[in-house]
């Protein structure tokens, strides 16, 4: 029975440990979407994403050679383009920890991307990078909006600026136990929040945000940025639903913005990824 009971204690911390949120310095971000022109100002949204190899690392640190990863190519699907947020290609992606089966699909341009994708949304399930998910939008103003464009400040300061240091865990999430070893220098304590008067410029976001009608989270706004009128107006935050709110049928919505007055505030593709 104690041999048992420590065992089960050993598997606690172990997914203590994946689920620890990730150092600063492994979270980049990237444009999501075309740069948009909203009162003068060329705006742009990032999101968070990590690389594949961070997923890596951290499952060959905690679980090192305890973990198996498979891929499956998925068949193509007619009639999906960039703009419903689709890639060329898929794939399943099936990933074993001790003995845990947790499978999730990816999408991307490419193999390599697609496959990337997968992996990393399959690894989300055992709880690795969950915290992107719980970021804000982050639009930070452009240069311009050609194709070569730049953001006039780096996205994860405007994003430290508006909203405060990114908080390790998601308000009412439950409190993982503390990880034991090297794994606790990971663990990233919340800042100061941003001041009021800049929390409460949403530029994309309007009074009357909808929930997933899947699984009751929040959603992405995506009417404004939208280039074709068919896409769906709002999509699920969380990469691991697919739950999207459709335009209504013969009807022409527009979002309502509010005005403008900082160039940010934002994923993580990806969350992120």
């Amino acid at each position: 029975m104690i041999a048992r009971h420590e065992t089960h204690l050993e598997k606690v911390d172990i997914w203590s440990a994946l689920a620890a949120p990730l150092p600063a310095g492994v979270i980049s971000w990237r444009q999501d979407g075309r740069t948009i022109n909203r009162d003068g100002r060329y705006l742009a949204r990032f999101v968070a994403y990590i690389e594949a190899n961070t997923v890596r690392e951290r499952l060959d640190r905690v679980v090192p050679g305890e973990w198996d990863l498979t891929l499956e190519l998925l068949p193509a699907v007619a009639g999906l383009d960039d703009d419903a947020n689709q890639g060329a290609c898929s794939f399943k992606a099936r990933l074993q920890i001790l003995g845990v089966i947790r499978e999730d699909v990816g999408t991307g341009k490419d193999y390599k991307q697609a496959a990337t994708d997968a992996f990393k949304r399959a690894a989300v399930r055992f709880g690795i990078a969950h915290e992107l998910y719980a970021y804000e939008q982050n639009w930070v103003q452009m240069d311009g909006d050609g194709k070569f464009a730049r953001p006039i400040e780096d996205p994860a300061l405007a994003y430290a600026r508006r909203y405060g240091r990114p908080k390790a865990v998601s308000a009412g999430a439950t409190t993982l136990p503390a990880p034991r070893g090297d794994v606790a220098a990971d663990l990233t304590v919340s800042a100061e929040p941003a001041p009021p008067a800049e929390r409460s410029l949403d530029t994309m976001r309007t009074t009357d945000e909808p929930s997933c009608p899947k699984c009751g989270g929040r959603v992405w706004d995506n009417r404004l940025t939208k280039r074709n009128p068919k896409a769906p107006d709002f999509k699920c935050r969380d990469r691991s639903c697919d739950g999207v709110i459709w335009p209504p049928k013969g009807e022409k919505i527009e979002a309502k913005a509010e005005p403008v007055e900082a160039p940010a505030a934002v994923e993580t593709d990806e969350i992120p990824f």
